[in-house]
């Protein structure tokens, strides 16, 4: 790992989702931390799984891994981390104001502006303030997938100029008062992460064409808010052991190819390069391994015994699961799960055949890093339409309609401080948020399969609509209806259908479960679980690979004996699943026996 020859003092590790960044931070904390440096790992990811990977239990304080001197590790969870805040700002006044005024205060500090500036309060705490963490030599972040971790890093600059710029006193968070003692830490934050001699920005990427794209994109963003110090990881190359086994070669081919693809921007940064493990990178003798191909003694057995493998046999077929889909005929076809995991492709293979069908389908994405048109390799297929929720556009023109109709009437002054309060950070997720129920809306006439966004965000998103009433009338004094019926919708199995994704290993296989948890508490029950990528119903010969499918088998007979009520798996693709017929290929009846 180059950028550990001489590490800086903050190390943040960012990505497309699924692509290792939790493995790679940790296994790079764990190296410092072998090396006698005092080192503080956090995770700014809503999803995070840091306590799975280290083997220990933590919360939004530093808590020392017991396997492993120096080293610590927290996460920021935005919703805990909302919760101190809006009591730091409204206990104070609990035995001073009226209770009325005091439910007003916590009714201001509800919404989802609230999670965002609490949960980047902490981060600007770590970062920008050195007295926070002057007990360690460095600090090292597992941040949230792409989209999530370019907002976390703008924020410095979004908040910290839009305090600059209020003149109202007031603003979606309520009172600034609260906020502007936290500028001189937030500007620390901005020059902290454009300073190359205190901080490195490690790009984690994938030898897949489009994560290599993600990640020049993001590489480019990074630059332009002063990031300049970055240094590239590409994680889980593949090089055929065995090249009778034809498996083996196309990964071998495919990686190659991606790689001699890759943008000219990331070709230029100072490269890492990570073989792909034949093991689960759970546990700290995992990380200590990092980088070694060779499957252990246990992992190397050349066969798995067939009652190990039942849980293939207990598959859905993939085919069979579109039809039960088929049979309503309209409603919202949802695809959750961790990033990564591949539902931007699931959901374009269900809309592919259900339009194969004959079927009317809309497909579109919530996800800000998604790119579902070039899932279809930009093809045409008659009854299907495509569209993406574009964060600028639709905020744009969500500002423009409040200005038309909660603008319309007031006077200079009133006009003034409604355009200021549109310019916060959070009028972005309200808008989001929206465009998402309209979305769900059209399901009414037709089919609308959503491909949405990594778990933590997505769950944030529809967490939000019991506090979206307060949020919009505070503008407009309006609430759609597509609004209004949006979590109706959503509780409807005959409307809305969740197809669970989730890869067959240990973190996404537990973040899938802890998702459906979360769905089951919104009073949302998931469809079927689609176990994507899978070796175990494919004939391996290559150790590595072979290492890999027997580390499949006890998350597939988790998923089958302990989570889903049906599910389908569908095997690793000889071709990349793109464009229409790659797409068709997944639902075939042959991609999941």
């Amino acid at each position: 790992m180059h950028y550990l020859e001489s590490p800086t003092r903050n190390l943040f590790f960012t990505g497309k989702g699924g692509v290792g960044k939790t493995s790679m931070a940790c296994a790079t904390a764990v190296r410092l931390a072998d090396r006698g440096r005092r080192v503080l790992l956090v995770s700014t990811d809503p999803a995070s799984n840091l306590d799975e990977v280290l083997g220990v239990t933590l919360s939004n304080k530093p808590t020392s891994v017991p396997a492993v001197d120096n080293l610590s590790a927290m996460n920021i969870d935005p919703e805990q981390a909302a919760a101190e805040y809006r009591e730091r700002m409204v206990g104070p006044y609990r035995d001073v104001l009226p209770e009325a005024a005091v439910q007003s205060m916590e009714e201001q500090f509800s919404g989802s502006c609230t999670v965002e500036i609490a949960a980047f309060d902490e981060f600007a705490r770590l970062l920008g303030d050195e007295n926070a963490t002057a007990d360690f030599d460095h600090i090292v972040f597992d941040t949230a997938p792409t989209g999530h971790t370019l907002r976390l890093l703008t924020l410095p600059s979004a908040w910290s100029g839009f305090m600059d710029e209020n003149t109202s006193g007031t603003s979606c968070l309520g009172p600034l008062a609260g906020l502007q003692k936290q500028q001189a830490i937030y500007h620390s934050t901005v020059e902290s992460l454009g300073d190359s001699s205190r901080t490195t920005l490690v790009l984690v990427t994938r030898p897949e064409a489009s994560t290599l794209r993600e990640a020049d994109r993001t590489s480019d963003e990074l630059r332009e808010l002063g990031v300049e110090n970055q240094a590239l990881v590409i994680n889980g190359t593949f090089e055929a052991r065995d090249k009778s086994d034809p498996i083996a070669n196309a990964m071998e081919q495919r990686c190659k190819e991606a790689l001699m693809a890759m943008p000219s921007g990331l070709a230029q940064l100072q490269r890492t390069v990570v073989p792909l493990a034949p093991h689960g990178l759970v546990g700290i003798d995992a990380l200590r391994l990092l980088g070694r191909t060779e499957p252990n003694g246990e992992m190397a057995r050349n066969e798995i015994a067939g009652e190990e493998r039942v849980s293939i046999l207990e598959a859905l077929p993939a085919s069979a699961l579109i039809d039960q889909l088929a049979t309503q005929q309209h409603g919202v076809i949802l695809t959750m799960g961790k990033g990564g995991v591949g539902k931007t492709t699931i959901a374009a293979a269900v809309a592919v055949a259900l339009a194969e069908r004959g079927l009317k389908v809309h497909l579109s994405t919530t996800d800000p890093a998604a790119h579902v048109s070039a899932t279809l390799a930009a093809e045409e297929l008659s009854g299907l339409t495509i569209s993406r929720i574009d964060p600028a556009e639709v905020t744009e023109a969500y500002r423009q309609e409040v200005l038309r109709t909660a603008g319309d009437g007031l006077d200079e002054q009133g006009r003034a401080l409604l355009e200021e309060d549109l310019r916060s950070p959070c009028t972005e997720e309200i808008a989001v948020f929206r465009a998402f129920a309209d979305a769900v809306a059209e399901g009414e006439d037709g089919f609308v399969v959503l491909d949405t966004a990594p778990t933590g965000h997505t769950i944030l998103l529809l967490d939000s609509a019991l506090a979206y009433h307060r949020e919009v009338s505070r503008q407009t004094n309006e609430v759609p209806e597509s609004v209004r019926e949006l979590l109706p919708r959503l509780r409807d199995s005959d409307f809305t259908r969740v197809l669970v994704v989730t890869l067959p290993e240990s973190t996404p296989v537990h973040e899938a479960q802890r998702l459906q948890q979360d769905l089951r508490r919104a009073e949302i029950e998931p469809f079927a679980w689609v176990v994507n990528q899978s070796l175990s119903p494919l004939v391996v010969k290559d150790r590595i690979l072979v290492g890999r499918q027997q580390n499949e088998e006890p998350y597939l007979r988790e998923v089958f004996t302990q989570h889903a009520k049906q599910a389908v798996i569908i095997p690793w693709q000889l071709d990349p699943p793109i464009g229409i017929e790659g797409l068709r290929e997944l639902t075939a009846d042959k991609a999941s026996c």
